[in-house]
């Protein structure tokens, strides 16, 4: 009996991986394709398509180039217990070359960077943990929006415009003309820039940041327009300026050393608590920790403990898709 338990138990584990790696495209009138690899998902995809990954890894070459309009879905970045399907973690980078405008990324835990190259515009990259994003294409690249994020490296917009809003990262790099809000910088290498008037993030606007450290805080200077921000030094151009004296692990439930990680937990704590609807990714009415794509999730479910008397299970299951 225990022999035959394992057998089943096991196959079911088989099939359930087996499951996993299906990976569902959606073409823009409805036709539904099953492929196995990411790669032939977005080879095989036509333009304006929708790939649905679920929870699993899944490699791809940095030969691939992505040349249509492609919107890339994954489970989540982080574990959740409520879900058989948890993690989207692709391994590797995701380049996105002209052709591929509009494109979006949503929902993944990506090893590697995603590059945005020459005129490809309004790119979406929202609730993903990712090692950088890149727009390689400069100014020819317009209205790139980074929405809450983790980079574990950084952000470098080479003079493009765009939205960087509700991120944690090790810094920003070189966005113009934009908009950088309620986001987390953790690191004294470069935060807004590398050479004054060159690579700053010259004319945009900036609200509700936590920059941790002062190296570089105002390399940006007057060629912004500073609103409540929150950083360790005095800065007269932020009228609004939240300066803070005392140690960092003493604002957050979990400063972890500012670790970009899930595991640091960047909720105010104490008397700065009142802060939290003002600065960081929890301000502006947003709820950082969830992250939740466009896949269906389970919010609610109830089993009952035995079967009814016709022998049938009661069980009730109620999804929810994220925003």
């Amino acid at each position: 009996m225990k022999k035959l338990f394992f057998s089943l138990f096991f196959v079911i584990l088989a099939t359930i991986g087996l499951y996993a790696q299906q990976i569902s495209v959606v073409s823009p009138g409805g036709a539904t394709s099953i492929y196995r690899t990411l790669q032939e998902a977005i080879e095989g995809a036509a333009s304006g398509s929708s790939i649905y990954l679920p929870g699993g890894g899944f490699p791809i070459s940095n030969d691939v180039k992505i040349t249509k309009k492609l919107t890339i879905i994954g489970i989540g970045n982080k574990y959740n217990t409520d879900n058989v399907d948890r993690v989207t973690i692709i391994s590797g980078s995701l380049s996105f070359e002209e052709g591929a405008s509009s494109s979006a990324v949503m929902g993944c835990y990506i090893t590697g960077s995603i590059e945005i190259n020459t005129n490809v515009s309004d790119m979406l990259i929202r609730y993903c943990n990712v090692e950088s994003v890149i727009v390689y294409g400069g100014r020819s690249c317009l209205g790139t929006t980074v929405n809450q994020c983790y980079l574990r490296n950084g952000a470098d917009f080479r003079n493009a415009n765009g939205y960087f809003t509700h991120n944690i990262s090790s810094f920003l790099r070189a966005l113009q003309d934009g908009f950088i809000e309620y986001s987390i910088f953790t690191s004294c290498e470069s935060i807004f820039g590398v050479d004054v008037g060159n690579w700053d993030c010259a004319r945009s606007f900036f609200k509700g940041n936590i920059v941790f450290c002062s190296n570089r805080y105002s390399y940006c200077g007057d060629r912004g327009i500073w609103s409540g921000n929150m950083c360790p030094i005095e800065y007269e151009i932020d009228p609004d300026l939240i300066k803070i004296d005392a140690d960092w692990s003493e604002v957050f439930e979990n400063y972890n050393g500012g670790a970009i990680s899930p595991v640091s937990d960047f909720h105010f704590k104490g008397d700065y608590k009142q802060y939290e609807s003002q600065v960081g990714v929890y301000a502006g009415g947003v709820d950082f920790d969830k992250q939740l794509a466009p896949v269906p999730y389970i919010v609610a479910k109830h089993v009952d403990e035995q079967t009814d008397a016709s022998g049938k299970l009661n069980v009730k299951i109620r999804v929810k898709a994220g925003q």
